[in-house]
């Protein structure tokens, strides 16, 4: 009579035993297998999720707090917020008084005045014109401000009133006024 082989003997008798509750080793290591690539699986999705998040830097730039007390009436200044230009102009009392005037007017994207400030002489816009993205000229006083005075874009041709809002040529919006507040009379936070 032939001897069985002791590996078999071994292997067999270990895939046949049953644990009273009616499982086997290989049960096992199946959960244990399906446990382990699930774990890698969430680990893997959770590090890609996470590299979608805006890096160190660009949050930095997420608010920028501007002092308005070195501009004068008539004055603007240029600052960079989230990579774009934004427009802050101490209007002068002819120009708050000319951009009430023309709340009347016929407006491409109608929008009175008051809707486009929190505080009548500062002005805060966004400096991108809404046709393909230029930014208009008007900032430097030798800038030509348009046929409205306020801002000119010389690549397509839209001008600009002294609200920011759109009055001829082809951009479709009045230029858009970014999310900001007073921290105090001399300092607003942008973003």
């Amino acid at each position: 009579m032939a001897q069985p082989d002791s590996t078999t003997t071994a292997m067999g008798e270990g895939e046949g035993r049953k644990h009273p509750d009616g499982t086997t080793r290989r049960d096992f290591l199946y959960l244990a297998s399906a446990a382990f690539a699930g774990t890698g699986a969430a680990l893997t999705g959770w590090a890609f999720i996470h590299s979608m998040n805006p890096a160190a830097d660009v949050l930095a730039l997420a608010s920028t707090e501007v002092n308005l007390q070195p501009i004068a009436p008539g004055q603007a200044i240029t600052v960079t917020w989230r990579g774009k230009p934004v427009f802050v102009r101490h209007r002068t009392a002819e120009e708050i008084a000319k951009a009430k005037a023309d709340d009347s007017a016929a407006l491409p994207d109608p929008q009175p005045d008051s809707r486009r400030v929190q505080r009548e002489q500062w002005l805060v816009l966004l400096g991108v014109c809404t046709h393909l993205g230029c930014v208009p000229l008007g900032q430097k006083p030798a800038d030509s401000k348009g046929d409205y005075g306020g801002w000119f874009c010389p690549c397509h041709g839209s001008h600009y009133d002294t609200s920011g809002r759109i009055r001829r040529g082809p951009a479709p919006r009045n230029l858009e006024v970014p999310t900001y507040s007073f921290v105090n009379d001399s300092n607003i936070r942008i973003g």
